[in-house]
């Protein structure tokens, strides 16, 4: 019989296993398809969760759901296959709007591409097709895609296609083995697809100057016409980032309401924790409130700061839940008080200076002999080098007599 808790833990540990290990098994190389794929890294935003649960039988079972949301761009994602080092584009190969009057071989003026829709497919973005259909699922094997009615898409051909009534949703049905490729080629068209109306605009970002204290402002915004949102925001900030609660103000279009309905607040220990924050909120239709703070820098010890200091330190995204969604808005970099590095290296220079110039000065004191002028001629070091020389051609003149006379003999 096996323990279903001790099942549940190692099942975890072979499927982040089977994440990381990138296998031609398949159920190994479905798991982490795109997953484990290094261009998914690469985008502007990326959110992968993992939802394990345990089954309800003595039996050991798991039920895996994965999530993957990204937000990516067209162009900066296929410019490292064709361009890896960032380079001017040739002339020949600019999009130049010929209308204008000053247009020539070396004035060109962007052309508004915002009606053409830019080519794609799965293996530019992601570097290779997607691999057959995963085996343990135990849904359809389905890929959706929304796009208008007159984009034109092209799969492989073992994929089904069927499209949605509103002519917006279009899903292609995966065959069990063979590689599945969309293409989507360059298209002019004036129609786009409606997008959903989401239930809350954040912006978050910056306030004040200087390397001592700041602030941080939150912009949120309710679009609905009719109905308000409740939702909490969270913030986790690190230790470095002193928050002042009391300086914690929200404002409603501009007036000071009470939009706050409930407030948790643990504060930070120096280089053991950081700062949590969660507010709960509640917006009315059609208005947007504005939320404010400041805090203080702290200052870090020398062996803290990493290579690149002087770039800033990386503060994590807003977390903001309404019911079961979860919306984030985007990092920020906080620039803190920052040494000088290069001191150290300027100390140990002027030091090894002054201690050249003291050792020179002395041992020049204490070794080189001070004559005056007119005991230089006495003391004539040509001269003295002529006697020696002198001296050691009559040693050796004696030294070969000696030797001339002991073999006559």
């Amino acid at each position: 019989m096996v323990d279903t808790d001790e099942c549940f833990i190692w099942s975890l540990l072979c499927l982040f296993e089977l994440y990381r290990f990138n296998s031609n098994d398949t159920t190994g190389y479905v798991i982490s398809t795109y997953g484990g794929s290094l261009e998914l890294y690469s985008f502007q935003f990326t959110s992968t969760s993992w939802d394990a649960t345990k089954g309800g039988s003595a039996e050991c079972q798991l039920q895996i759901t994965q999530t993957i949301d990204m937000v990516l761009d067209i162009q900066r994602s296929k410019r490292p296959r064709d361009n890896p080092i960032p380079r001017p584009i040739p002339n020949e190969q600019l999009s130049c709007d010929t209308s204008k009057s000053y247009n020539s071989d070396d004035t060109c003026f962007p052309l508004d591409a915002a009606a053409q829709e830019q080519d794609w497919s799965l293996s530019q973005i992601f570097g290779h097709p997607l691999k057959g259909t995963c085996p343990i699922a135990d849904k359809d094997h389905s890929i959706c895609i929304n796009l208008p009615s007159a984009r034109q898409v092209y799969t492989s051909g073992s994929a089904h296609e069927h499209k949605d009534p509103s002519g917006y949703l279009r899903c292609f049905e995966l065959a069990a083995e063979g590689d599945f490729e969309m293409v989507l080629p360059s298209q002019d068209i004036a129609e786009k697809a409606p997008l959903e109306q989401p239930l809350l605009y954040a912006e978050r970002s910056f306030t004040g100057y200087g390397q001592e204290r700041g602030g941080v402002q939150a912009i949120l915004t309710n679009p609905s016409p009719s109905e308000p949102v409740d939702f909490i925001y969270m913030e986790s900030l690190p230790w470095f980032m002193k928050l002042y609660l009391h300086t914690l103000n929200a404002k409603i279009n501009g007036l000071d309401e009470d939009v706050i309905q409930e407030m948790y607040y643990r504060p930070a220990l120096d280089r053991k924790r950081g700062t949590q924050l969660e507010v709960r909120i509640l917006i009315p239709a059609n208005s947007t409130v504005l939320l404010t703070y400041d805090f203080e820098k702290a200052i870090l010890r020398y062996t803290e700061y990493p290579p690149d200091a002087n770039r800033g330190f990386d503060i994590a995204a807003a977390v903001i839940t309404i019911g079961n969604v979860s919306i984030r808005t985007t990092s920020l970099l906080l620039p803190l008080p920052t040494p000088d590095f290069s001191m150290p290296y300027n100390v140990i220079i002027l030091t090894s200076t002054v201690m050249a110039l003291a050792f020179g000065s002395v041992f020049n004191i204490l070794v080189r002999r001070f004559v005056a002028v007119d005991e230089a001629d006495v003391w004539d070091v040509k001269a003295i080098r002529l006697k020696i020389v002198a001296a050691m051609g009559k040693i050796r003149s004696k030294v070969a007599t000696k030797e001339k006379i002991q073999k006559t003999e």
